[in-house]
């Protein structure tokens, strides 16, 4: 197997009392879109700001395309892009002229650079107000340019911290495009966003953290299987011929009882609403309401972390 993207080992990160990261033990594998999830304060930026060598963890080590990263690696920081959660643009400048600057930070070859900033902004969508100040631009404009501004030097790993916070829904499908495509063409991509069906849809492995730990790091449906099905039922009544059968049926228990409405856990949906159909039909029970619920990644992270709010 190619040695790891990205490698974190036993990761750490203090301010003063405060545990930001905490032993943190991770791998990201070349060409992967990795998903990290967490409350607000999880440490998700921490990590980010690590990885990019703007920050230098208390004990341990993140190691980046098989080296140790550090704040003086700087030929290691070019082959990084980086989109921060806030927008990192300058608005009196123009489009062209924002991702002319963030291009001359790593030394491009003014030909090259003029040559990738054209495809960046073609790629954005923003040829056309490519000279325009970005002062002036919406919401959505701003965070395809502030995407730009990661790609124009031709990244091997990007990191994205919410690149679609605040978004329309035709500029964040947009960014999901690109994201893609800068994937297909060899860029490995590290994906932070509370939006969870985002995360859903792209990435190959998820990571979640909580308090600074990462308490689990598993394919989607790795993840999912953490968590039971729910077929919720409604009957005129329930004799209890009917709770027998429904004990037979495998890997599930009715919980939640409530007069006439039941809730099956299971962990096959399909499979046991197929047999809980052919159990009413047999027993001639009219099925008056019925709802399934197959577990998905809000629901899990929801389990894993909590439902308190957090600051």
């Amino acid at each position: 197997m190619p040695a790891p993207v990205i490698e974190a080992i036993d990761l750490s990160k203090r301010f003063g009392a405060m545990v930001a990261l905490d032993s943190l033990r991770f791998q990201v594998h070349p060409g992967e879109i990795f998903g990290l999830l967490g409350p607000n304060g999880a440490g998700k930026t921490t990590l980010l700001s690590i990885l990019a060598g703007l920050l230098q963890p208390t004990s341990g080590e993140a190691r980046i395309l098989g080296r140790k990263m550090t704040s003086a690696a700087d030929d290691l920081r070019r082959r990084i892009g980086v989109v921060p959660q806030d927008l990192a643009l300058y608005g009196e400048l123009s489009a062209r002229e924002n991702l002319m600057f963030f291009g001359s930070l790593y030394s491009l070859d003014q030909k090259l650079l003029g040559h990738r900033v054209a495809e960046v902004l073609a790629a954005m969508g923003l040829t056309d107000r490519a000279d325009d100040r970005v002062d002036t631009f919406s919401g959505g404009m701003k965070r395809r340019l502030n995407l730009g501004a990661a790609l124009v030097h031709g990244p091997e790993l990007l990191l994205l911290d919410e690149p679609t916070a605040g978004v329309d829904p035709q500029s964040r499908n947009h960014l999901f495009e690109e994201v893609r495509r800068m994937n297909r063409a060899g860029a490995t991509v590290v994906y932070t966003s509370h939006y969870m069906e985002e995360v859903q849809t792209l990435c190959s492995r998820i990571g979640i953290l909580d308090h600074g730990r990462l308490i689990a790091c598993d394919t989607l449906g790795g993840l999912l299987q953490q968590l039971d099905g729910v077929i919720r039922f409604r009957v005129p009544a329930v004799p209890p011929v009917l709770r027998e059968r429904l004990k037979g049926i495998p890997q599930s228990r009715v919980t939640e009882s409530d007069g006439p409405i039941l809730n099956l856990e299971c962990r096959d949906v399909k499979d046991a609403l197929l047999r809980l159909v052919a159990i009413l039909n047999d027993l001639q029970l009219e099925l008056t309401s019925l709802e399934t619920h197959e577990p998905n990644l809000e629901r899990v992270f929801l389990h894993l972390t909590g439902r308190e709010l957090r600051d």
